[in-house]
Protein backbone atom coordinates (compact mmCIF):
# COMPACT_ATOMS: atom_id res chain seq x y z
CA UNK A 1 0.00 0.00 0.00
CA UNK A 2 2.87 2.38 0.81
CA UNK A 3 4.55 1.73 -2.54
CA UNK A 4 1.27 2.31 -4.39
CA UNK A 5 0.71 5.64 -2.61
CA UNK A 6 4.32 6.67 -3.25
CA UNK A 7 3.90 5.91 -6.93
CA UNK A 8 0.77 8.06 -7.08
CA UNK A 9 2.54 11.01 -5.42
CA UNK A 10 5.40 10.75 -7.93
CA UNK A 11 2.85 10.53 -10.73
CA UNK A 12 1.05 13.67 -9.57
CA UNK A 13 4.30 15.58 -9.11
CA UNK A 14 5.27 14.73 -12.69
CA UNK A 15 1.95 16.06 -14.00
CA UNK A 16 0.77 12.67 -15.24
CA UNK A 17 -2.80 12.54 -16.56
CA UNK A 18 -2.97 8.71 -16.75
CA UNK A 19 -3.30 9.05 -20.53
CA UNK A 20 -1.15 8.04 -23.48
CA UNK A 21 -0.48 11.75 -23.99
CA UNK A 22 1.71 11.64 -20.88
CA UNK A 23 4.28 10.78 -23.55
CA UNK A 24 5.48 14.26 -24.43
CA UNK A 25 4.66 15.32 -27.98
CA UNK A 26 1.77 12.93 -28.54
CA UNK A 27 -1.77 14.12 -29.15
CA UNK A 28 -5.02 12.17 -29.49
CA UNK A 29 -8.16 13.27 -31.31
CA UNK A 30 -11.63 11.73 -31.27
CA UNK A 31 -14.55 12.10 -33.65
CA UNK A 32 -17.93 10.40 -33.22
CA UNK A 33 -21.32 10.18 -34.91
CA UNK A 34 -24.02 9.38 -32.34
CA UNK A 35 -26.60 8.28 -34.93
CA UNK A 36 -24.02 6.05 -36.57
CA UNK A 37 -22.86 4.75 -33.17
CA UNK A 38 -19.32 4.79 -34.44
CA UNK A 39 -16.26 6.97 -34.71
CA UNK A 40 -12.50 7.07 -34.95
CA UNK A 41 -9.46 8.04 -32.90
CA UNK A 42 -6.19 9.49 -34.19
CA UNK A 43 -2.77 9.44 -32.53
CA UNK A 44 -0.34 11.98 -33.96
CA UNK A 45 2.60 14.23 -33.04
CA UNK A 46 4.44 17.26 -34.38
CA UNK A 47 7.23 15.01 -35.65
CA UNK A 48 7.14 11.52 -37.23
CA UNK A 49 7.58 8.67 -34.76
CA UNK A 50 8.99 5.15 -34.97
CA UNK A 51 6.32 2.46 -35.00
CA UNK A 52 5.87 -1.31 -35.06
CA UNK A 53 2.81 -3.55 -34.94
CA UNK A 54 1.77 -7.02 -33.87
CA UNK A 55 -1.50 -8.79 -34.73
CA UNK A 56 -2.81 -11.76 -32.75
CA UNK A 57 -6.50 -11.77 -33.61
CA UNK A 58 -7.90 -14.01 -36.32
CA UNK A 59 -9.94 -11.35 -38.14
CA UNK A 60 -7.88 -8.16 -38.55
CA UNK A 61 -8.63 -5.21 -40.81
CA UNK A 62 -5.67 -2.92 -41.50
CA UNK A 63 -4.06 -0.38 -43.79
CA UNK A 64 -0.31 0.22 -44.25
CA UNK A 65 0.71 -2.13 -41.45
CA UNK A 66 3.02 -4.19 -43.69
CA UNK A 67 5.42 -1.24 -43.93
CA UNK A 68 5.91 -1.34 -40.14
CA UNK A 69 8.07 -4.48 -40.33
CA UNK A 70 11.65 -3.70 -39.25
CA UNK A 71 13.08 -4.60 -42.67
CA UNK A 72 10.86 -2.16 -44.61
CA UNK A 73 12.09 1.14 -46.08
CA UNK A 74 9.86 3.48 -44.09
CA UNK A 75 10.80 3.53 -40.41
CA UNK A 76 8.57 6.33 -39.10
CA UNK A 77 4.92 7.32 -39.43
CA UNK A 78 2.93 10.56 -39.12
CA UNK A 79 -0.22 9.27 -37.41
CA UNK A 80 -2.10 6.14 -36.38
CA UNK A 81 -5.85 5.65 -36.77
CA UNK A 82 -8.19 3.37 -34.82
CA UNK A 83 -11.65 3.33 -36.37
CA UNK A 84 -15.03 1.70 -36.20
CA UNK A 85 -16.92 0.81 -39.36
CA UNK A 86 -15.24 -2.45 -40.30
CA UNK A 87 -13.66 -2.17 -43.79
CA UNK A 88 -15.54 1.08 -44.39
CA UNK A 89 -13.62 2.60 -41.49
CA UNK A 90 -10.29 2.27 -43.30
CA UNK A 91 -11.36 5.41 -45.15
CA UNK A 92 -10.75 7.40 -41.94
CA UNK A 93 -7.01 7.12 -42.64
CA UNK A 94 -7.55 8.85 -45.99
CA UNK A 95 -9.11 11.79 -44.17
CA UNK A 96 -6.13 11.96 -41.81
CA UNK A 97 -3.65 11.63 -44.69
CA UNK A 98 -5.36 14.50 -46.48
CA UNK A 99 -5.16 16.70 -43.39
CA UNK A 100 -1.46 15.87 -42.96
CA UNK A 101 -0.74 16.55 -46.64
CA UNK A 102 -2.24 20.01 -46.32
CA UNK A 103 0.30 20.63 -43.55
CA UNK A 104 3.16 19.39 -45.73
CA UNK A 105 3.69 16.30 -43.55
CA UNK A 106 4.81 12.96 -44.95
CA UNK A 107 7.51 10.79 -46.48
CA UNK A 108 9.45 12.54 -49.24
CA UNK A 109 9.62 10.51 -52.45
CA UNK A 110 10.17 11.55 -56.09
CA UNK A 111 9.32 15.16 -55.42
CA UNK A 112 6.14 14.35 -53.52
CA UNK A 113 5.25 14.17 -49.83
CA UNK A 114 3.19 11.14 -48.82
CA UNK A 115 1.75 11.00 -45.27
CA UNK A 116 2.24 7.60 -43.63
CA UNK A 117 -0.91 6.71 -41.67
CA UNK A 118 -1.22 3.05 -40.63
CA UNK A 119 -4.69 2.19 -39.38
CA UNK A 120 -6.80 -0.63 -37.99
CA UNK A 121 -10.55 -1.10 -37.82
CA UNK A 122 -13.04 -2.79 -35.55
CA UNK A 123 -16.46 -4.25 -36.33
CA UNK A 124 -19.31 -2.16 -34.93
CA UNK A 125 -21.82 -2.46 -37.76
CA UNK A 126 -24.32 -4.48 -35.71
CA UNK A 127 -24.54 -2.29 -32.60
CA UNK A 128 -27.90 -0.59 -33.23
CA UNK A 129 -26.60 2.51 -35.01
CA UNK A 130 -27.88 3.82 -38.34
CA UNK A 131 -25.49 2.48 -40.98
CA UNK A 132 -27.63 3.41 -44.02
CA UNK A 133 -25.32 6.16 -45.25
CA UNK A 134 -25.29 7.43 -48.85
CA UNK A 135 -21.59 8.26 -48.71
CA UNK A 136 -18.90 6.72 -46.52
CA UNK A 137 -18.71 8.98 -43.41
CA UNK A 138 -15.31 7.88 -42.17
CA UNK A 139 -13.14 10.17 -44.32
CA UNK A 140 -14.78 13.19 -42.68
CA UNK A 141 -14.58 11.58 -39.23
CA UNK A 142 -10.85 11.03 -39.74
CA UNK A 143 -10.33 14.69 -40.61
CA UNK A 144 -12.39 15.79 -37.60
CA UNK A 145 -10.44 13.52 -35.24
CA UNK A 146 -7.10 14.82 -36.56
CA UNK A 147 -8.22 18.44 -36.17
CA UNK A 148 -9.34 17.69 -32.59
CA UNK A 149 -6.01 16.14 -31.55
CA UNK A 150 -4.96 17.34 -28.09
CA UNK A 151 -3.23 16.17 -24.92
CA UNK A 152 -6.71 15.87 -23.36
CA UNK A 153 -9.38 13.60 -24.82
CA UNK A 154 -12.48 11.70 -23.76
CA UNK A 155 -12.60 8.08 -22.59
CA UNK A 156 -15.41 5.56 -22.83
CA UNK A 157 -18.01 6.33 -25.50
CA UNK A 158 -15.78 8.59 -27.58
CA UNK A 159 -13.91 8.24 -30.86
CA UNK A 160 -13.24 4.66 -31.88
CA UNK A 161 -14.89 3.61 -28.62
CA UNK A 162 -18.26 5.09 -29.61
CA UNK A 163 -19.78 1.85 -30.83
CA UNK A 164 -17.70 -0.69 -28.95
CA UNK A 165 -19.18 -3.67 -27.13
CA UNK A 166 -17.96 -6.69 -25.19
CA UNK A 167 -19.67 -9.99 -24.43
CA UNK A 168 -21.64 -8.50 -21.53
CA UNK A 169 -21.27 -4.69 -21.49
CA UNK A 170 -20.60 -1.69 -23.68
CA UNK A 171 -16.93 -1.28 -24.44
CA UNK A 172 -15.16 1.98 -25.06
CA UNK A 173 -11.96 3.95 -25.44
CA UNK A 174 -9.46 3.56 -22.61
CA UNK A 175 -6.06 4.95 -21.74
CA UNK A 176 -3.49 4.69 -18.95
CA UNK A 177 0.17 5.48 -18.30
CA UNK A 178 3.11 4.40 -16.15
CA UNK A 179 6.66 5.40 -15.23
CA UNK A 180 9.56 3.01 -15.89
CA UNK A 181 12.80 4.42 -14.55
CA UNK A 182 13.61 7.49 -16.63
CA UNK A 183 10.89 6.75 -19.18
CA UNK A 184 7.14 6.79 -19.56
CA UNK A 185 4.82 4.24 -21.10
CA UNK A 186 1.26 4.98 -22.22
CA UNK A 187 -1.58 2.88 -23.61
CA UNK A 188 -4.61 3.70 -25.73
CA UNK A 189 -7.22 1.07 -26.58
CA UNK A 190 -10.60 0.67 -28.25
CA UNK A 191 -12.26 -2.25 -26.43
CA UNK A 192 -14.62 -4.07 -28.78
CA UNK A 193 -14.04 -7.64 -27.67
CA UNK A 194 -15.91 -10.86 -28.27
CA UNK A 195 -14.88 -11.71 -24.70
CA UNK A 196 -15.68 -9.99 -21.44
CA UNK A 197 -13.60 -7.51 -19.42
CA UNK A 198 -15.60 -8.21 -16.25
CA UNK A 199 -17.13 -10.83 -13.98
CA UNK A 200 -20.09 -9.00 -12.51
CA UNK A 201 -18.76 -5.58 -11.46
CA UNK A 202 -15.21 -6.85 -11.07
CA UNK A 203 -12.58 -6.38 -13.78
CA UNK A 204 -10.15 -9.08 -14.83
CA UNK A 205 -7.51 -6.30 -14.81
CA UNK A 206 -8.09 -5.49 -11.11
CA UNK A 207 -4.66 -6.74 -9.90
CA UNK A 208 -3.04 -3.91 -11.89
CA UNK A 209 -5.39 -1.07 -10.88
CA UNK A 210 -3.96 2.26 -9.69
CA UNK A 211 -5.79 4.59 -7.29
CA UNK A 212 -9.31 3.28 -7.98
CA UNK A 213 -9.04 4.20 -11.66
CA UNK A 214 -11.79 1.71 -12.55
CA UNK A 215 -13.83 1.39 -9.38
CA UNK A 216 -11.38 -0.05 -6.86
CA UNK A 217 -13.46 -3.21 -6.37
CA UNK A 218 -10.54 -5.60 -6.16
CA UNK A 219 -9.82 -8.82 -8.00
CA UNK A 220 -12.34 -11.33 -9.25
CA UNK A 221 -13.10 -13.75 -6.41
CA UNK A 222 -14.34 -16.67 -8.48
CA UNK A 223 -13.28 -17.77 -11.94
CA UNK A 224 -16.14 -18.95 -14.10
CA UNK A 225 -16.28 -20.25 -17.64
CA UNK A 226 -16.23 -17.72 -20.45
CA UNK A 227 -19.45 -15.80 -21.00
CA UNK A 228 -21.73 -16.83 -23.88
CA UNK A 229 -20.79 -14.85 -26.98
CA UNK A 230 -22.24 -14.11 -30.38
CA UNK A 231 -20.08 -15.90 -32.91
CA UNK A 232 -21.98 -14.50 -35.90
CA UNK A 233 -20.33 -11.07 -35.57
CA UNK A 234 -16.73 -9.89 -35.69
CA UNK A 235 -15.15 -7.81 -32.95
CA UNK A 236 -11.58 -6.58 -32.28
CA UNK A 237 -9.61 -4.78 -29.59
CA UNK A 238 -7.23 -2.19 -31.06
CA UNK A 239 -4.42 -0.68 -28.99
CA UNK A 240 -1.45 1.68 -29.14
CA UNK A 241 1.48 1.45 -26.72
CA UNK A 242 3.73 4.50 -26.67
CA UNK A 243 6.96 5.39 -24.90
CA UNK A 244 9.48 8.21 -24.81
CA UNK A 245 12.28 5.66 -24.46
CA UNK A 246 14.48 5.54 -27.58
CA UNK A 247 13.44 2.45 -29.52
CA UNK A 248 14.16 1.29 -33.05
CA UNK A 249 11.47 -0.31 -35.17
CA UNK A 250 12.35 -3.86 -34.10
CA UNK A 251 12.08 -2.83 -30.44
CA UNK A 252 8.75 -1.08 -31.09
CA UNK A 253 7.52 -4.34 -32.59
CA UNK A 254 8.66 -6.25 -29.50
CA UNK A 255 6.89 -3.68 -27.29
CA UNK A 256 3.65 -4.25 -29.22
CA UNK A 257 4.08 -8.03 -29.05
CA UNK A 258 4.61 -8.04 -25.28
CA UNK A 259 1.60 -5.78 -24.74
CA UNK A 260 -0.71 -8.53 -25.98
CA UNK A 261 -0.13 -10.25 -22.64
CA UNK A 262 -1.95 -7.35 -21.02
CA UNK A 263 -4.85 -7.77 -23.40
CA UNK A 264 -5.11 -11.44 -22.45
CA UNK A 265 -5.11 -10.55 -18.73
CA UNK A 266 -7.98 -8.07 -19.12
CA UNK A 267 -10.30 -9.81 -21.62
CA UNK A 268 -11.55 -13.40 -21.43
CA UNK A 269 -11.34 -14.96 -23.98
CA UNK A 270 -8.94 -12.91 -26.09
CA UNK A 271 -7.24 -13.28 -29.46
CA UNK A 272 -10.10 -15.40 -30.76
CA UNK A 273 -10.66 -16.36 -34.42
CA UNK A 274 -13.43 -13.75 -34.46
CA UNK A 275 -11.38 -10.82 -33.09
CA UNK A 276 -8.81 -8.81 -35.02
CA UNK A 277 -6.77 -7.93 -31.92
CA UNK A 278 -3.88 -5.65 -32.84
CA UNK A 279 -1.33 -3.53 -30.97
CA UNK A 280 0.80 -0.71 -32.39
CA UNK A 281 4.01 0.09 -30.52
CA UNK A 282 5.58 3.53 -30.93
CA UNK A 283 8.53 5.55 -29.69
CA UNK A 284 8.88 9.32 -29.83
CA UNK A 285 12.68 9.15 -29.42
CA UNK A 286 15.35 7.94 -31.83
CA UNK A 287 17.88 5.28 -30.90
CA UNK A 288 17.67 2.01 -28.98
CA UNK A 289 17.73 0.88 -25.36
CA UNK A 290 19.54 -2.16 -24.01
CA UNK A 291 17.72 -5.45 -23.49
CA UNK A 292 17.30 -5.00 -19.73
CA UNK A 293 15.47 -1.70 -20.19
CA UNK A 294 13.41 -3.10 -23.05
CA UNK A 295 12.29 -5.97 -20.82
CA UNK A 296 11.01 -3.53 -18.18
CA UNK A 297 9.24 -1.45 -20.82
CA UNK A 298 7.57 -4.56 -22.22
CA UNK A 299 6.30 -5.56 -18.79
CA UNK A 300 4.91 -2.07 -18.23
CA UNK A 301 3.29 -2.14 -21.67
CA UNK A 302 1.32 -5.24 -20.73
CA UNK A 303 0.12 -4.00 -17.33
CA UNK A 304 -0.68 -0.52 -18.64
CA UNK A 305 -2.74 -1.97 -21.48
CA UNK A 306 -4.70 -4.11 -18.99
CA UNK A 307 -5.55 -0.98 -17.02
CA UNK A 308 -6.50 0.96 -20.14
CA UNK A 309 -8.88 -1.82 -21.21
CA UNK A 310 -10.68 -1.72 -17.87
CA UNK A 311 -10.89 2.08 -18.00
CA UNK A 312 -12.44 1.95 -21.48
CA UNK A 313 -15.29 -0.25 -20.22
CA UNK A 314 -15.54 1.63 -16.91
CA UNK A 315 -16.06 5.01 -18.62
CA UNK A 316 -18.62 3.88 -21.23
CA UNK A 317 -21.82 5.96 -21.16
CA UNK A 318 -25.36 5.07 -22.30
CA UNK A 319 -26.81 6.13 -25.66
CA UNK A 320 -30.23 5.59 -27.26
CA UNK A 321 -30.75 2.15 -28.83
CA UNK A 322 -27.89 0.54 -26.90
CA UNK A 323 -28.05 -3.23 -27.07
CA UNK A 324 -25.93 -3.73 -23.93
CA UNK A 325 -25.76 -1.98 -20.55
CA UNK A 326 -22.83 0.11 -19.39
CA UNK A 327 -20.66 -0.84 -16.42
CA UNK A 328 -22.23 2.12 -14.58
CA UNK A 329 -25.67 0.52 -15.03
CA UNK A 330 -24.74 -2.60 -13.06
CA UNK A 331 -26.38 -3.02 -9.64
CA UNK A 332 -24.20 -2.45 -6.59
Amino acid sequence: MVSCCLFWLIWQDDGMKNLITDIAGLRVGNASDTALKSGCTVVTADQPFTCGVHVMGGAPGTRETDLLAPHRTVQQVDALVLSGGSAFGLEAASGVAGALARKGRGFAVAGHTVPIVPSAILFDLANGGDKSWDANPYNALGQQAFDAASVDFGLGTHGAGSGCTTATLKGGLGSASDIVGDYRVGALVAVNALGSATVGQHFWAAPFERDHEFGGLGAVQTYSQMHPTKLDTLNTTLAVIATDAPLNQAQCTRLATAAHAGLARAIVPSHTPFDGDLVFGLSTASGAVDDAVLMRLCNAAATTLSRAIARGVFHASPDPNDELPCWSDLPD
